[in-house]
């Protein structure tokens, strides 16, 4: 039976373990005190998850006198193989990939070979290696093939808030447009405005999407919601600017606007969209003008509030959803349907 042992020292650094030795250190230390003190090696590598191999050699490494003799040591070659290649070679690499930044080891290596050089792919790839790690080789930025558009800075509008947590309703009326092709020839802007809370939309179809009929639609909004409107949030698009950003400005009520290429942040409005083409344009047969459009679309909107139940609000209409929650009386009409 083998008996281990380590010097008297050792309890006392187990004991008080120093406070600069590094976490892995601290841990190699523990083992060798369980091992220590129950003469288990094969509980101390279980405990630790290591091999005994492992144990026997940090017992063979360690000093009582010195804790940071566990701690973990260079695994770095005492004899590194030096660069076989030439500087004529190292010169000729960098000068044929300064010229060509563009193209990999393979192609410079028939470069090379054409100059007389004998060399390899992969040896041309540890010179290039070698050369970004000392700094000897930069390569060009990348130039934009097209430049992007700027966004001209917006004079009212804001990004929304992190903090901004919508609540009540009228807190947060999202609104989009989309694009009506029923027929070659034909292109209608039907804008949509929905409350995130109780789910309420309006609905507004106009021949163009222009700054204008987008001040008309806010208006139509504020008339047909039956709560007080506290926040708007669009997207980038040009109708939501100059025009319909002052009218919010006017009115007091906060714009936030999207980042760009972000619709999923206006998801509410989004799935409206979705709802209203598969359950009203996809069934329904429509007149195409926009006076007559509009008619129908109201018809629609009403069912929408307050006669569609929603799976969101538990099966509610936004209508019982705006009464339980006291915004409406119960029984009475909606203001927007009167």
């Amino acid at each position: 039976m083998r008996v281990f042992g380590l010097q008297w020292h050792f309890e006392h650094v187990a004991k008080r373990l120093p406070v600069d030795l590094p976490p892995k250190a601290r841990d190699r230390l523990r083992a060798l005190h369980l091992w220590q003190t129950t003469g288990n090696v094969a509980l101390a590598a279980r405990t630790f998850q290591i091999s005994r191999a492992t144990l026997y050699r940090w017992r063979d490494a360690f000093d009582p006198t010195d804790p940071s003799s566990l701690c973990e040591r260079s695994r770095r070659p005492h004899q590194v193989r030096a660069p076989a290649w030439s500087p004529a070679l190292v010169a000729a690499v960098r000068r044929v990939r300064e010229q060509y930044p563009r193209w990999g080891r393979a192609k410079l290596t028939v470069l090379l070979r054409r100059e007389g050089l004998r060399t390899s792919p992969s040896t041309v790839g540890r010179i290039l290696h070698d050369l970004r790690r000392r700094g000897r080789l930069h390569e060009p930025p990348r130039r934009r093939l097209a430049a992007g558009r700027r966004r001209p800075p917006r004079a009212y509008a804001v990004r929304k808030p992190r903090e901004y947590r919508p609540l009540r309703p009228g807190d947060l009326v999202e609104i989009d447009t989309l694009d009506l092709r029923p027929v070659p020839g034909v292109t209608l802007k039907q804008f949509t405005a929905r409350d995130v809370i109780s789910r309420w939309d309006v609905l507004e179809v106009h021949p163009r999407a222009t700054a204008q009929s987008a001040v008309r639609f806010l208006a139509t909004v504020r008339q047909r919601m039956p709560f007080p409107i506290r926040a708007i949030q669009v997207d980038g698009g040009g109708e939501f600017s100059a025009g319909f950003e002052a009218e919010c400005q006017r009115l007091g009520i906060p714009l936030f606007v999207l980042p760009p290429k972000s619709p999923q942040l206006n998801g509410h409005v989004e799935r409206a969209q979705r709802t209203h083409t598969e359950e009203f344009y996809e069934v329904t047969d429509c007149a195409w003008t926009v006076a007559l459009l509009n008619a129908e679309l109201r018809g629609w909107e009403q069912v929408y509030d307050t006669v569609r139940p929603h799976q969101s609000l538990g099966y509610l209409t936004p209508l019982e959803f705006l009464q339980r929650r006291g915004t409406l009386p119960v029984g009475a009409p909606a203001p927007s349907h009167m």
